[in-house]
């Protein structure tokens, strides 16, 4: 069966230049790659098509011959085989197959840095007072520090690290399995491309032991729940003197037992006396500052009636403006009443007799449902 066109295998024009083919490679193969489709025949025979493309394309003397000569190019003896007759396109692939499959090698060039130290995640839970008013919080770590005995060395007595035999310093090593050449992560000097003679005992050579670390994270004013802080080097400690890693805090704001936030807004249910509600008056409420707050409250008002107050909300982060506060009233029936209270309740009602205008929500109601029964009995 002919060979499908390099070109057409990649789904590139001819006249791509060397970006648009990595590009299209790269999405190709982390499509077909046989770690992400195990027992798929179909797209292990797909990938090594992308690859064998690729390995020509990217090479100007290869991709010229291909342009002229077509796949004639590479029989025979061609150019693009190997020692062994099968197609070698290790290299072309090696370059940037950590970066994609990182994960499935054991870690990539650009991911560890040479024996770079891991990040690490942080779990920070603070109040809503403490989210309104930003805050330094003190946390305690456990992570990886430089060995003090060699001072991240990783040799004891001052002995000084050697090349790598295995990887003569690459801190890569490769392996060939059937058809593919893979570089991995070097196992015995964990990709830093140096051996320790003589390892510091206290650490094992590694230059780094645990402990734990006290740190002070800022918080800023307005931190919503789910933000990323990061602290740049605070992570564990690099591998024989590397750089550290990361450490990311993730915050989360607790529940309040009073307010409940949405964005920059507040919002709070308070009761209030029946008479309150009829009369009229006013309450002070808390807010999340932890001040108070005067609303006045109308005669009639209502449950479920809203009061809006302006600027007494969450702050708003890198801002030095505020969101707003609403108050929600629940009138509150009340209970345990005297004699003398219910008196003057029969009092009250029978004073009203059937004015509509003293309960305007029951009595419309009412007269919907009288609407309705008398449109049945018709």
């Amino acid at each position: 069966m002919a060979k499908q066109d390099f070109y057409e295998a990649l789904g590139v024009e001819r006249d791509a230049d060397a970006a648009d083919l990595k590009k299209a490679y790269r999405q190709l193969a982390m499509q077909f790659h046989p770690d992400r489709n195990p027992g798929d025949k179909s797209a292990e025979k797909r990938f090594k098509e992308i690859s064998e493309a690729y390995d020509v394309l990217r090479d100007e003397q290869k991709r010229a011959a291909y342009n002229r000569y077509g796949h004639a190019a590479f029989e025979n003896g061609g150019l693009g085989r190997g020692p062994t007759g099968g197609f070698d396109f290790g290299a072309g692939f090696a370059d940037i197959f950590d970066e994609m499959f990182g994960d499935f090698a054991g870690g990539g060039r650009r991911g560890q840095a040479r024996g770079r130290g891991a990040d690490l995640r942080y779990n920070l839970e603070i109040g809503l007072d403490e989210a309104f008013a930003g805050m330094q919080a003190k946390i305690r770590v456990p992570t990886s520090i430089h060995c003090q005995a060699c001072q991240g060395s990783g040799g004891e007595k001052g002995a000084q690290p050697i090349t790598c035999p295995t990887c003569h310093g690459a801190g890569r090593a490769r392996t060939t399995q059937g058809f593919f050449t893979i570089e991995r992560t070097c196992p015995a000097c964990n990709g830093v491309g140096r051996v320790i003679e003589r390892p510091c005992r206290p650490c094992d050579g590694s230059g780094r032991t645990r402990s734990e670390k006290s740190l002070s994270v800022a918080i800023p004013a307005g931190v919503e729940d789910g933000t990323r802080v990061r602290l740049a080097g605070e992570g564990e400690a690099g591998l024989r003197g590397a750089p550290a890693g990361d450490l990311y805090v993730f915050v989360s704001v607790a529940p309040h037992p009073i307010f409940l936030r949405d964005g920059a807004s507040v919002h709070c249910r308070i009761p209030i006396p029946m008479t309150t509600a009829a009369l009229g008056g006013h309450l002070e409420v808390p807010t999340v500052d932890g001040g108070r707050a005067r609303v006045n409250v109308a005669r009639g008002t209502q449950t479920g009636q809203r009061f809006r107050l302006k600027g007494k909300g969450m702050s708003i982060l890198r801002s030095t403006s505020r969101g707003d506060m609403f108050v929600e009233v629940a009138v509150e029936t009340p209970v345990n009443l005297s004699v003398r209270q219910q008196e003057l309740l029969e009092e009250f009602y029978r004073a009203g007799g059937q004015l509509r205008s003293n309960s305007p929500q029951s009595e419309g109601v009412f007269a919907k449902f009288k609407e309705l029964w008398d449109g049945l009995k018709e």
